[in-house]
């Protein structure tokens, strides 16, 4: 224990297995709950930035909240992650020469459970080292019998109101995994394109309307033609009809809004199986919807013979070919525009025609608008609820059909004649087909799955054993709170919202806090193709969990990125050492551990003013936790226990250990040894690794039942009186000395002498009754009633001067004429960034952050000279 240097990697693991050994985890019964679920992180995954901020977060509230006397649950989980695991497994196989197809269905499933079995845990042990206190008996995952029971229920019961329908609809369909997936699983890339204009005929005239296409492979499934109806251009061709070139079938030129006259050549051609607003337009006009790809993105028996079972690709290659020979191309253009890729398979999405499940989410949606509208959720920031009214007003139909095999498969079963039965299992099924054919008829299950979203949006509630009525739903349900990502509001937020509403009439959680993205130090989104990711368990392996936990908490601002360095990360772990060079201190000092349960006797000016700032710093960083502030939490929290204890409080101590007064001396020890015990209680939730570790060192739980996880926060009364403020005076004084050295770049080990000739009768009574410690503390050899004629600087406290001579090898002449060159080079950089400023080419032309720095530079440069001339004036 008595080591110069904390070090994590002797504790981290040894410290976590005890807790789980001692099952510290598991609710405490309390007649308070306090409850969250965990955002159910991917199967496949394994541990990135994002996680360890959400996670800290989460940990954060549920220590607090435990070591407060509520019964806690923190549900952990994992989620099946459908196409990810699909695609992994697949791929593992490939390598095997082993093809799904080959094994079957069955074969393969118990493939996938094989290889869960054996990788599904990563994740889970990745989080354990970032010290997360889930209650881990509970572990749940989506594919487990009780949530999949669930699930099937949810099914057939939204299917029995109404609410769950199948129809042949547009989807983000992808062509190698040959599913239809979700908006979250496209990734809208920005490419260098090429735009290709092409003539269509006009019937029986000479006349032709250009188009502007990226996709021209499309114009095979064209069935009309859109323009403005405020369009004049076109007002004369509008009812007539076209032939599609190259294709020969006639269409329509029709009126629609759609159509941007500002936009391309103002005409655009209308595809309604292969594009999502041109769906919309067909729909609005009736229009014929031919869909012209099979599910590989091959052209289908739709479209002309010498296309058919061409790539897409391939087919728009030899189309442009055609158009060019005979006369329909007109030009092409470069452009930048978004493209929509499969963020597992890397192909270009298709907008594709097929029959899917969809759930009517926007009767699903009206109370979960009502719960947020009636403040019985709350988003925290608050803007976050303006995004989710956005997308919960603009709902469209939801696809959770996937062409998958890993995951819950559709509780539907087909008749003969194709007569769809929706049950909990094939035996229902069977009785529903034998009532409506009035006898036994073969079914085939519908081998489609449900989108992993659907499940996960059970979570809250199938975790706690729903459908049945047990316990924990009781108790735990709603949960407290939820700590999500942004870009996952819609996906599962308002998912688990609706579902909640509509199964339990009550919302699935009071608070949703929404933390913002964790970013590389100069601001910019981590991503492989940058080279910019900073993976968190190398910084746990370095730096210590504990480390990083409180720089990702202390930088998590409400809507503010959280700007990661490792320098940041470097500095908390110096806290870390710092608090373990205090308990050494401590321990070196015979302070007493054994009675600290109480709060000692405060006789003694420096013990009443720790005392009064330890419990005003509780008291402040519990709102800050209620307030979802865990960046003022971690910065009231730290300040307290570096500058006041560590820094202060034990640097004045030492003028009284060191002294022969035995009382004093004892009362000292016993208020810095319970102080750091509280110091230890409020960081726990923070870095909980060191606090626990010094806390069983020292046996601080007698008892051995009495763990640091379930110690109380400290209570009692901030009484400010003038003993404090006495303390406080003397720690301006010693501060502004220190500061004055810095700023005249005087080494802070040397002494000075200080004329208080110039003081008020008060404050030079202050002075000399607090002469020892403020001349151990600064530095000073003696305070003179007069002053001396020699140079001197003049340092202001509180509107008072007080005048500092200095060691004869300081050369004040010497300083100054330092000082005035500097502020010199400062006034420099100050006129050029001025300048740059009162041009306006360069206001308006610069991006709106470098303008905004120049700003502050500005004003920072500006502040440094007027405290230089302050300096300069004094000396």
């Amino acid at each position: 224990m008595s080591t110069d240097k904390y070090i994590h990697s002797d504790v981290e693991d040894r410290i976590y297995s005890y807790w789980e050994k001692n099952g510290l985890f598991k609710p405490k019964q309390s007649s308070q709950q306090y409850s969250i679920v965990i955002p159910p992180p991917n199967v496949t995954g394994s541990l990135h930035m994002g996680h360890a901020l959400n996670n800290s977060i989460q940990d954060l509230l549920v220590r607090y909240y435990r070591m407060n006397d509520y019964e806690t649950l923190w549900q952990p989980g994992t989620d099946h992650a459908g196409i990810a695991t699909q695609a992994l497994v697949e791929r593992k196989l490939e390598k095997e020469n082993i093809n799904k197809n080959d094994i079957g269905r069955e074969k393969f499933i118990e493939k996938v459970w094989e290889w869960k079995n054996q990788y599904g845990d990563i994740i889970i042990n990745q989080l354990k080292k970032l010290g997360c206190s889930c209650d881990w008996s509970r572990n749940a995952f989506t594919m487990d019998e009780n949530l999949s029971k669930s699930v099937i229920k949810v099914f057939v019961d939204l299917h029995k109101k109404g609410l769950i329908y199948k129809a042949k609809k547009l989807v983000n369909w992808d062509t190698v995994l040959k599913t239809a997936i979700s908006d979250l699983e496209v990734d809208q890339r920005e490419m260098n394109s090429l735009i290709y204009y092409i003539k269509y005929p006009i019937d029986n005239s000479d006349q032709f309307i250009t188009i502007a296409t990226t996709r021209p492979e499309t114009m095979l499934g064209d069935t009309a033609i859109a323009v403005n109806p405020s369009d004049k251009r076109f007002k004369s061709f509008v009812g007539k009809t076209v032939t599609i070139p190259i294709v020969g079938r006639k269409i329509k030129i029709i009126e629609d809004d759609y159509a941007d006259p500002e936009q391309g050549t103002g005409a655009l051609k209308i595809t309604p199986a292969h594009d999502f607003n041109d769906y919309d337009v067909g729909s609005r006009n009736n229009l014929e919807i031919i869909n012209v790809f099979t599910e590989e993105g091959k052209i289908n028996e739709n479209a002309p013979q010498k296309y058919i079972g061409l790539n897409r690709f391939d087919a728009r290659k030899k189309i442009l070919k055609e158009l060019k020979e005979k006369d329909f191309f007109v030009k092409e253009e470069n452009i930048k525009n978004k493209v929509p890729y499969g963020d597992r398979s890397n192909s270009v999405i298709e907008p594709y025609l097929t029959d899917q499940w969809f759930v009517d989410a926007e009767k699903l949606a009206i109370k979960a608008k009502e719960i947020v509208n009636n403040k019985k959720t709350n988003f925290f920031p608050e803007n976050w609820s303006k995004t989710y009214f956005q997308w919960m007003n603009n709902i469209e139909p939801w696809c959770i059909s996937r062409q998958l095999w890993w995951g819950h498969q559709i509780p539907a079963w087909y008749g003969p004649d194709e007569k769809i039965f929706v049950a909990e299992n094939e035996d229902d099924a069977k009785k529903q087909a034998k009532e409506f054919y009035k006898k036994d008829v073969e079914l085939n299950r519908d081998p489609d799955v449900l989108d992993t979203w659907f499940s996960s949006g059970l979570w809250p509630f199938a975790t706690l054993g729903w459908p049945e009525k047990t316990e924990e739903l009781n108790k735990f349900y709603p949960t407290t709170v939820l700590v999500t990502g942004f870009d996952i509001i819609f996906f599962w937020v308002a998912r688990m919202m609706m579902f909640g509403m509509e199964f339990l009439n009550k919302e699935p959680f009071k608070d949703i806090y929404v933390h913002a993205l964790v970013r590389d130090e100069k601001g910019q989104k981590m991503s492989k193709s940058k080279g910019n990711v900073i993976d968190p368990l190398d910084l746990i392996n370095q730096y210590s969990a504990d480390a990083l936990r409180f720089t990702l908490l202390s930088m998590a601002s409400p809507g503010t990125d959280v700007k990661l360095s490792e320098d940041r990360v470097k500095g908390y772990r110096n806290f870390l050492n710092k608090l373990w060079n205090a308990n050494n201190f401590l321990i070196t000092n015979k302070c007493d551990f054994s009675s600290t349960n109480e709060v000692p006797k405060l006789s003694l000016n420096i013990n009443k003013w720790i005392y009064s700032e330890l419990i005003q710093t509780k008291n402040t960083v519990e709102k800050n936790l209620k307030d979802y502030r865990f960046d003022e939490a971690a910065k009231n929290a730290y300040k307290f226990a570096w500058n006041s204890y560590c820094d202060w409080y034990l640097e004045l101590s030492k003028t009284i250990l060191f002294s022969d007064k035995e009382e004093d001396i004892s009362e000292v020890k016993k208020v810095s040894s319970y102080v750091f015990k509280q110091i230890l209680v409020m960081l726990h939730p923070f870095i909980p690794f060191v606090t626990e570790e010094i806390w069983l060192k020292n046996k601080f739980d007698n008892s051995g039942k009495d763990f640091l996880m379930h110690h109380n926060w400290p209570s009692g009364e901030a009484k400010i009186d003038q003993s404090q403020k006495d303390v406080e005076k003397i720690i301006d004084i010693i501060s502004e000395l220190r500061s004055f050295k810095n700023e005249l770049n005087v080494s802070p080990g040397s002494f000075t002498t200080i004329s208080i000739s110039n003081l008020s009768k008060e404050t030079k009574k202050f002075v000399n009754d607090n002469s020892t410690v403020l001349k151990k503390l600064g530095r000073v050899n003696e305070f003179l009633k007069d002053d001396q004629n020699k140079s001197s600087g003049s340092m202001v406290i509180s509107g008072e001067i007080y005048k500092v001579y200095f060691d004869e090898n300081v050369n004040l002449t010497l300083i100054k004429e330092n000082l005035v060159k500097k502020q010199s080079k400062l006034k420099e950089e100050a006129d050029k960034i001025s300048k740059r400023l009162s041009n306006k080419g360069f206001v308006d032309r610069a991006p709106k952050d470098i303008v905004e720095q120049e700003k502050s530079n500005y004003n920072n440069l500006e502040n440094d000279i007027k405290k230089l001339s302050l300096t300069i004036e004094s000396l």
